[in-house]
Protein backbone atom coordinates (compact mmCIF):
# COMPACT_ATOMS: atom_id res chain seq x y z
CA UNK A 1 0.00 0.00 0.00
CA UNK A 2 2.78 2.43 0.89
CA UNK A 3 4.49 1.64 -2.40
CA UNK A 4 1.29 2.65 -4.16
CA UNK A 5 1.25 5.95 -2.26
CA UNK A 6 4.85 6.69 -3.24
CA UNK A 7 4.08 5.80 -6.85
CA UNK A 8 1.08 8.12 -6.92
CA UNK A 9 3.07 10.99 -5.39
CA UNK A 10 5.74 10.58 -8.06
CA UNK A 11 3.06 10.47 -10.76
CA UNK A 12 1.49 13.61 -9.37
CA UNK A 13 4.87 15.33 -9.47
CA UNK A 14 5.29 14.35 -13.12
CA UNK A 15 1.82 15.63 -13.97
CA UNK A 16 2.50 18.91 -12.15
CA UNK A 17 5.71 19.30 -14.15
CA UNK A 18 3.91 18.62 -17.42
CA UNK A 19 1.16 21.08 -16.50
CA UNK A 20 3.68 23.80 -15.64
CA UNK A 21 5.45 23.31 -18.97
CA UNK A 22 2.21 23.40 -20.95
CA UNK A 23 1.08 26.54 -19.17
CA UNK A 24 4.45 28.13 -19.89
CA UNK A 25 4.18 27.24 -23.57
CA UNK A 26 0.67 28.71 -23.71
CA UNK A 27 1.96 31.84 -22.04
CA UNK A 28 4.82 32.27 -24.50
CA UNK A 29 2.52 31.82 -27.50
CA UNK A 30 -0.10 34.16 -26.02
CA UNK A 31 -2.70 31.41 -26.38
CA UNK A 32 -5.23 33.04 -23.98
CA UNK A 33 -5.81 35.80 -26.53
CA UNK A 34 -7.70 33.30 -28.68
CA UNK A 35 -10.32 33.19 -25.93
CA UNK A 36 -10.34 36.94 -25.54
CA UNK A 37 -8.15 36.97 -22.43
CA UNK A 38 -4.82 38.66 -21.90
CA UNK A 39 -2.92 36.09 -19.84
CA UNK A 40 -2.86 32.62 -18.31
CA UNK A 41 -3.31 34.30 -14.96
CA UNK A 42 -6.88 35.10 -15.97
CA UNK A 43 -7.45 32.09 -18.23
CA UNK A 44 -6.72 29.42 -15.60
CA UNK A 45 -9.23 30.70 -13.01
CA UNK A 46 -11.82 31.37 -15.71
CA UNK A 47 -11.62 28.12 -17.69
CA UNK A 48 -10.15 25.67 -15.17
CA UNK A 49 -11.75 27.17 -12.06
CA UNK A 50 -8.45 27.38 -10.21
CA UNK A 51 -7.91 29.85 -7.43
CA UNK A 52 -5.79 32.89 -8.35
CA UNK A 53 -3.09 31.64 -5.97
CA UNK A 54 -2.98 28.18 -7.57
CA UNK A 55 -2.88 29.71 -11.04
CA UNK A 56 -0.04 32.03 -10.06
CA UNK A 57 1.98 29.14 -8.66
CA UNK A 58 1.64 27.06 -11.82
CA UNK A 59 2.65 30.02 -13.97
CA UNK A 60 5.59 30.81 -11.71
CA UNK A 61 6.74 27.20 -11.70
CA UNK A 62 6.70 27.09 -15.48
CA UNK A 63 8.97 30.12 -15.61
CA UNK A 64 11.34 28.62 -13.03
CA UNK A 65 11.77 25.44 -15.06
CA UNK A 66 13.15 27.56 -17.90
CA UNK A 67 15.98 28.81 -15.67
CA UNK A 68 16.77 25.63 -13.71
CA UNK A 69 17.04 22.72 -16.17
CA UNK A 70 18.39 20.25 -13.61
CA UNK A 71 15.52 20.94 -11.23
CA UNK A 72 13.13 20.75 -14.17
CA UNK A 73 14.47 17.32 -15.14
CA UNK A 74 14.02 16.07 -11.57
CA UNK A 75 10.48 17.45 -11.56
CA UNK A 76 9.74 15.69 -14.85
CA UNK A 77 11.00 12.45 -13.31
CA UNK A 78 8.69 12.81 -10.34
CA UNK A 79 11.54 13.26 -7.86
CA UNK A 80 10.70 16.87 -7.01
CA UNK A 81 7.32 18.30 -6.12
CA UNK A 82 5.60 21.46 -7.31
CA UNK A 83 6.12 22.82 -3.79
CA UNK A 84 9.89 22.52 -4.21
CA UNK A 85 9.74 24.42 -7.49
CA UNK A 86 7.56 27.13 -5.94
CA UNK A 87 10.12 27.66 -3.18
CA UNK A 88 12.91 27.86 -5.75
CA UNK A 89 10.85 30.49 -7.56
CA UNK A 90 11.40 32.91 -4.69
CA UNK A 91 15.07 33.02 -5.67
CA UNK A 92 14.32 33.67 -9.34
CA UNK A 93 12.36 36.88 -9.35
CA UNK A 94 13.51 39.31 -12.06
CA UNK A 95 15.18 41.51 -9.45
CA UNK A 96 17.07 38.60 -7.88
CA UNK A 97 18.07 37.21 -11.24
CA UNK A 98 19.55 40.61 -12.08
CA UNK A 99 21.32 40.76 -8.72
CA UNK A 100 22.77 37.30 -9.33
CA UNK A 101 23.93 38.29 -12.81
CA UNK A 102 25.53 41.49 -11.51
CA UNK A 103 27.30 39.50 -8.80
CA UNK A 104 28.63 36.89 -11.20
CA UNK A 105 26.58 34.08 -9.66
CA UNK A 106 26.75 30.84 -11.64
CA UNK A 107 23.08 29.93 -12.01
CA UNK A 108 23.99 26.43 -13.23
CA UNK A 109 25.77 25.76 -9.95
CA UNK A 110 22.81 27.07 -7.98
CA UNK A 111 20.57 24.80 -10.06
CA UNK A 112 22.71 21.79 -9.17
CA UNK A 113 22.78 22.60 -5.47
CA UNK A 114 19.04 23.19 -5.26
CA UNK A 115 18.26 20.03 -7.21
CA UNK A 116 20.46 17.88 -4.99
CA UNK A 117 18.89 19.39 -1.87
CA UNK A 118 15.37 18.85 -3.22
CA UNK A 119 16.05 15.19 -4.00
CA UNK A 120 18.20 14.20 -1.03
CA UNK A 121 16.92 16.32 1.86
CA UNK A 122 13.66 16.89 3.65
CA UNK A 123 11.41 19.67 2.38
CA UNK A 124 12.14 21.90 5.40
CA UNK A 125 15.88 21.51 4.82
CA UNK A 126 15.40 22.47 1.18
CA UNK A 127 13.62 25.64 2.28
CA UNK A 128 16.58 26.42 4.53
CA UNK A 129 18.99 25.99 1.60
CA UNK A 130 16.99 28.45 -0.51
CA UNK A 131 16.85 30.96 2.34
CA UNK A 132 20.61 30.64 2.83
CA UNK A 133 21.15 31.41 -0.84
CA UNK A 134 18.88 34.45 -0.63
CA UNK A 135 20.72 35.70 2.46
CA UNK A 136 24.06 35.46 0.65
CA UNK A 137 22.63 37.02 -2.50
CA UNK A 138 21.48 40.06 -0.53
CA UNK A 139 24.24 40.18 2.06
CA UNK A 140 23.56 43.83 2.86
CA UNK A 141 20.01 42.99 3.89
CA UNK A 142 16.92 45.01 3.11
CA UNK A 143 16.95 48.77 3.12
CA UNK A 144 16.36 50.12 6.63
CA UNK A 145 12.80 51.14 7.38
CA UNK A 146 12.82 54.90 8.05
CA UNK A 147 9.76 54.53 10.28
CA UNK A 148 11.30 51.86 12.49
CA UNK A 149 11.63 53.11 16.04
CA UNK A 150 8.96 55.75 15.64
CA UNK A 151 5.92 55.51 17.87
CA UNK A 152 3.22 58.02 18.62
CA UNK A 153 -0.01 57.48 20.51
CA UNK A 154 -2.97 59.72 21.29
CA UNK A 155 -5.26 59.20 24.28
CA UNK A 156 -8.50 61.14 24.63
CA UNK A 157 -9.77 61.55 28.19
CA UNK A 158 -13.32 61.80 29.52
CA UNK A 159 -13.08 65.57 29.85
CA UNK A 160 -12.13 65.90 26.19
CA UNK A 161 -8.44 66.57 26.80
CA UNK A 162 -5.85 64.76 24.73
CA UNK A 163 -2.59 63.16 25.85
CA UNK A 164 0.20 62.60 23.36
CA UNK A 165 3.02 60.12 23.98
CA UNK A 166 5.68 58.86 21.68
CA UNK A 167 9.24 58.76 20.46
CA UNK A 168 10.48 59.99 17.10
CA UNK A 169 13.78 60.10 15.30
CA UNK A 170 15.25 63.40 14.15
CA UNK A 171 13.44 63.41 10.81
CA UNK A 172 10.10 62.40 12.25
CA UNK A 173 10.48 64.89 15.07
CA UNK A 174 11.13 67.76 12.68
CA UNK A 175 8.08 66.86 10.61
CA UNK A 176 5.85 66.70 13.68
CA UNK A 177 7.22 69.95 15.04
CA UNK A 178 6.66 71.74 11.74
CA UNK A 179 3.09 70.45 11.54
CA UNK A 180 2.24 71.50 15.09
CA UNK A 181 3.85 74.90 14.75
CA UNK A 182 1.84 75.51 11.57
CA UNK A 183 -1.31 74.55 13.46
CA UNK A 184 -0.53 76.94 16.30
CA UNK A 185 0.23 79.76 13.89
CA UNK A 186 -3.05 79.20 12.05
CA UNK A 187 -4.94 79.13 15.37
CA UNK A 188 -3.40 82.40 16.63
CA UNK A 189 -6.16 84.93 17.40
CA UNK A 190 -6.41 87.78 14.94
CA UNK A 191 -4.44 90.79 16.13
CA UNK A 192 -2.41 88.85 18.71
CA UNK A 193 1.18 89.98 18.95
CA UNK A 194 3.52 87.55 17.25
CA UNK A 195 6.06 87.79 20.06
CA UNK A 196 3.48 86.98 22.70
CA UNK A 197 1.94 83.93 21.08
CA UNK A 198 4.26 81.05 21.69
CA UNK A 199 4.35 77.31 22.10
CA UNK A 200 6.49 75.32 24.46
CA UNK A 201 7.58 71.73 24.05
CA UNK A 202 7.86 69.29 26.91
CA UNK A 203 9.94 66.10 26.93
CA UNK A 204 7.12 64.10 25.33
CA UNK A 205 6.90 66.57 22.41
CA UNK A 206 3.44 67.72 23.48
CA UNK A 207 2.66 71.32 22.52
CA UNK A 208 1.10 73.38 25.31
CA UNK A 209 -0.25 76.88 25.20
CA UNK A 210 -0.25 79.09 27.05
CA UNK A 211 3.18 77.98 28.38
CA UNK A 212 1.98 77.86 31.99
CA UNK A 213 -0.42 75.02 31.11
CA UNK A 214 2.35 72.44 31.48
CA UNK A 215 4.58 72.51 34.57
CA UNK A 216 7.20 70.40 32.84
CA UNK A 217 7.32 72.84 29.96
CA UNK A 218 7.52 75.79 32.31
CA UNK A 219 10.57 74.30 34.05
CA UNK A 220 12.54 73.15 31.03
CA UNK A 221 11.53 73.74 27.45
CA UNK A 222 12.31 75.29 24.17
CA UNK A 223 10.03 78.10 23.08
CA UNK A 224 9.10 78.69 19.47
CA UNK A 225 7.99 82.27 18.91
CA UNK A 226 6.35 83.73 15.89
Amino acid sequence: MLDDVATLVAERNRIDALLARRVRAAELTQAPERDGLKSMRSWLPGHCRLSPAAAARIIGNGRVLDHLPALAEAHDAGLVSAEHVAVAATALTPERLQTAADGGVDLAQIDAVLTEAAIEQRYTDFVTVVRHYLARLDSDGPEPDPTEGRRLSLAKHADGSLSVRGELDAVGGEKLQAALESFVQADRPAGAALSGWGMRWCSCATPRWPPAACRSCARSSRTSRW
